[in-house]
């Protein structure tokens, strides 16, 4: 949510914001009209109540003279025309409250829909294609400029293939239980899977100080509202109608960790001294993946359920801070992708990648050799996809959260700063390690890091 003040004050930052953003720049003014409309009537209805204070007053005094001088006939004419004014008052601040009643959650919708605009420094583009990469990196024995038959002296299998052989994944029969987009981890896939969120949890834990936390991943509209993801990507959101089955309110599927992370101190004040808030879960996610019809549907890569390691992390009111916490994050996303020996760059995402609630994003691509361009063999060329985003957001969340803390300086409650990155999401990281790990026999390698959590196993081989 944007600071309306600053709105009212700086209208033009806001519809270029939205612009830039590919997003519909219109509602900026529908707010300020309805923002307006219901001021007046606010004002008008606090109006009549400092009148009807007054009137209470002058109603007072005039009956303490007419109880000393009850003859006198102007007194009793002005006490009676006084006497009647409140029930007129009492009209009127219905209307106006039945205005108010219909206006606000106009207002309040219009509100939630304006976008947060972008930082300055973030490239302007009209789609994901105009990112702009910012730096690569790769094992010594893989080069990403080269395909895979030349780093490798093999043709390569895609993660399908080589999923399926191995007795890793079965996509048939997740198809079956669940519908598209589904699949089952079995045998050595499984422990793969578990072995990279372990890892990833225990690297943000015991290496970088983060506190683990367990989320619902079941959660109420207003927490999504209050993420950002609603009313924006609503229709990415499984919903669970509890209120047709009388129950109180219908809940939402997360589609990551960062919902109940940042909602765990919704409508807080945080003590000064305990910011940063550094937090870390490992969670299950779930995304409709609407408007996706025909795009990645064989794999593992665009899938309705996976698992997640998420970070967040809520500091001070302070966009240097905030900045140098977006830089830190993405820190621990490279070491742990240079850790496991992954190719991988990251891109500036431009204005129109960036979504609604973001001032900056930048996403983290690792090196798959199953996609990109076919070569006259029939074999991919290969080509960096996305695996992790880190978000800077500022207060938007906060704000809609309402988290604050009390600034030492100001003694004001001030809203927080908010920041969120992937640290693992798998099963899509499996593409990357089954693909780059795999060996002309058939076989994949478990990368070194990854071996302690499978009990010492160093290669999944053919059965």
């Amino acid at each position: 949510m944007i600071d309306l003040r600053d709105l009212r004050k700086n209208p033009e930052k806001y519809r270029s914001g939205a612009i830039d953003k590919q997003l519909d720049a219109t509602v900026v003014d529908r707010l300020l009209a309805m923002d307006q409309q219901l001021r007046q009537v606010v004002s008008e209805r606090e109006q009549l109540t400092a009148e009807k204070n007054r009137l209470s007053k002058e109603i007072g005094q005039l009956a303490a003279r007419l109880k000393k001088d009850q003859a006198d006939g102007d007194l009793a004419k002005r006490m009676a025309q006084l006497q009647r004014r409140p029930n007129k008052i009492k009209q009127r601040e219905q209307k106006l409250q039945q205005q108010i009643s219909e206006l606000e959650p106009q207002r309040d919708s219009a509100w939630l829909a304006v976008p947060q605009p972008s930082d300055p420094d973030v490239p302007v583009g009209a789609s994901a294609a105009e990112n702009v990469p910012i730096r690569t990196w790769h094992p010594e024995w893989f080069d990403p400029d080269k395909p895979f038959e030349q780093n490798c002296g093999f043709k390569p299998k895609n993660h399908i293939e080589l999923g399926q052989a191995l007795g890793m994944i079965d996509f048939q029969r997740g198809v079956k239980m669940a519908g598209s987009r589904s699949y089952v981890l079995k045998g050595a896939g499984m422990r793969l899977h578990q072995a990279i969120l372990r890892y990833a949890f225990d690297f943000m834990v015991n290496e970088n100080g983060f506190s683990p936390i367990s989320v619902p991943v079941l959660v109420r509209d207003e927490l999504m509202i209050g993420t950002g993801f609603f009313p924006h990507g609503k229709d990415q959101a499984y919903e669970v109608r509890e209120t047709d089955r009388g129950g109180g309110s219908d809940l939402y599927l997360t589609g990551t960790g960062e919902v109940g992370l940042m909602g765990y101190h919704q409508g807080e004040v945080l003590p000064a001294e305990t910011l940063p808030l550094c937090y870390t879960t490992v969670s299950a996610c779930f995304r409709r993946e609407a408007g996706a019809a025909g795009k990645d549907t064989k794999g593992l890569f665009r899938i309705h359920q996976f698992e997640k390691v998420e970070q967040v992390v809520i500091c001070k009111n302070n966009q240097v801070e905030s900045r140098a916490w977006h830089q830190k994050m993405i820190g621990f996303v490279e070491t742990l992708l240079q850790r496991l020996e992954l190719p991988y760059r990251l891109l500036q995402c431009c204005t129109a990648d960036l979504g609604p609630k973001n001032v900056d994003m930048i996403d983290v691509e690792c090196w798959m050799p199953s996609r990109g361009p076919l070569q006259e063999d029939g074999t991919a060329m290969g080509e960096y996809a996305e695996t992790h985003s880190a978000s800077r957001l500022y207060e938007y969340q906060c704000r809609r959260l309402n988290i604050r803390y009390k600034d030492p300086d100001s003694k004001k409650n001030v809203f927080c700063h908010a920041l969120n990155n992937t640290v693992a999401a798998s099963p899509r990281i499996l593409i990357p390690i089954i693909e780059l790990y795999q060996c002309k026999d058939g076989s994949v390698t478990v990368p070194k890091v990854l071996r302690p959590y499978l009990n010492g196993l160093e290669r999944v081989e053919p059965h």
